[in-house]
């Protein structure tokens, strides 16, 4: 009598099937059983499987566009980049993923304007991943023009220079992630201080002037997405607005820039922090406002 012997294969390569998600790409993390991939600058978020409910099958994000830059001359403060976040979510629970290529697009900060021109800053651009985008901040109001809208809204300076901008625009709250920032606060274009309002935050909005003092910009997300080493991180923080005869407006937790203050020649502001998507300072008297920080991406899900 013969015995034969049967030879089971397990996947396509014959060894046991992943039950987790795998993936490339960013600067890759271990917190705990998650795999954490940080992105700041362009790059590709490669799924190589995609798990199953014994293990993992989705994950979480965090995606930040660009902060925008503060108005110039009497400047408002920039409205943070848009902020979405899906997470805490269980291991089966979050955002799905295929196997394929996700493009990664990092929005850029808004940058300070080269030109001796009045007008609001510019804008902060998108950041992407998968389906999803977050809107770069709206422009600080400047001489001549209000606060912009965006993720979140630029602070005003009326009458001359206009109100501020909305924020959460496009407006993302039906979605999973809710909305993605907040509107700026109102400045005040009369003498002798001419403050501006703060730049519009991810999770709070921005403040309207105060007296002599410019808005303050609003808070950003707190999030602990990220591993122990960089968290809990704050994000989307948005700008302080200006003021021509009394200190600048406080920049919001998040990477928000300090609007600038003080007499003529204006005293100095303080840019965004890159890769936090916050809005940067309004510009003091015929000053520049300062430019807004880039945004970033971060992706979680579950590895063991």
């Amino acid at each position: 009598m013969s015995f034969g012997y049967q030879v089971l294969g397990f996947g396509s390569g014959g060894g046991a099937a992943d039950i987790w998600v795998t993936a490339t790409g960013g600067t890759i993390t271990e917190d705990g059983d998650y795999k954490v991939h940080k992105f700041t600058g362009p790059g590709t978020f490669e799924v190589t499987s995609v798990g199953d409910v014994a293990g993992s099958t989705t994950v979480d994000y965090l995606i930040v566009a660009g902060g925008a830059g503060g108005g110039r001359s009497h400047g408002g403060g920039a409205g943070a980049g848009g902020t979405r976040q899906y997470y805490p979510n269980p291991a089966t629970g979050g955002h799905a993923v295929s196997v394929q290529s996700y493009p990664i697009a990092i929005g850029a900060g808004g940058a300070q304007k080269a030109c001796p021109c009045n007008g609001a800053g510019n804008d902060g651009a998108v950041s992407t991943f998968d389906s999803i985008s977050s809107a770069g901040g709206g422009g600080g109001a400047g001489s001549g023009a209000g606060g912009r809208s965006g993720g979140s809204g630029g602070g005003g300076n009326q009458p001359y220079g206009g109100p501020a901008g909305a924020g959460n625009t496009p407006d993302t709250s039906p979605t999973d992630s809710g909305a993605q920032g907040t509107a700026g606060g109102a400045g005040n274009y009369a003498g002798p201080f001419y403050p501006g309002g703060g730049g519009g935050g991810a999770t709070v909005a921005g403040s309207a002037y105060a007296g002599s003092v410019g808005g303050a910009g609003g808070a950003g997300l707190t999030t602990t997405i990220i591993s122990p080493g960089d968290s809990p991180g704050i994000y989307g923080g948005g700008g302080g607005g200006s003021s021509y005869g009394g200190p600048g407006g406080v920049g919001g937790a998040g990477g928000g820039g300090k609007g600038g203050g003080g007499t003529v020649p204006g005293g100095p502001g303080v840019a965004a922090t890159v890769n936090t998507g916050g809005g940067g300072g309004g510009g003091g008297h015929a000053f520049p406002g300062y430019a807004g920080g880039s945004g970033l991406v971060v992706i979680r899900y579950k590895f063991q």
